[in-house]
């Protein structure tokens, strides 16, 4: 699935917001009721706050995400964060969304900004083709379709 307008991304990114919150909310209210007990018993309440701690962090950069995503600017002709992108790989045309990690645990295929290929392609031109390395040892081409 890609992402056809600002609205439509927004709405994963607070979709997802709102399961991490609910997540959070069981997570705290596991931890409670293992709040009495022996050693054994902390120990797992130890962990708990270990992934409260985590789930606060993703819920934290969401919310800055959803609040960075109501300022995004699309220029024409340039891969944007933000933006539905077309690429060819070689063996024909594939969208993707140039989006966060919670877009892409939500469904959405999605290219990181952060990853190598979208280090490569954000700024670049539609119609141009860019050459990166995913990994060490391996250099790819791809032709920007649209965006």
């Amino acid at each position: 699935m890609t992402l056809t307008s600002n609205a439509d991304r927004l709405s994963v990114l607070q979709d997802r917001l709102a399961a991490l919150r609910t997540e959070r909310d069981q997570a705290q209210a596991e931890t409670r009721a293992e709040a009495v007990g022996d050693v054994v018993d902390r120990a797992t309440n130890v962990e708990a706050s270990i992934r409260q701690g985590l789930l606060e962090e993703r819920i934290a950069a969401l919310e800055l995400e959803i609040a960075a995503s109501q300022h995004l600017e699309h220029v024409d002709g340039v891969v944007s964060v933000g933006d539905d992108v077309t690429l060819d790989f070689g063996d024909g045309p594939e969208s993707f969304s140039i989006g966060s990690v919670e877009q892409a645990v939500a469904g959405v295929e999605t290219i990181t900004p952060t990853s190598a290929l979208g280090r490569a392609i954000i700024g670049a031109a539609v119609g141009s083709t860019i050459t990166y390395t995913p990994r060490k040892g391996v250099t790819m081409s791809v032709k920007i379709m649209a965006s």
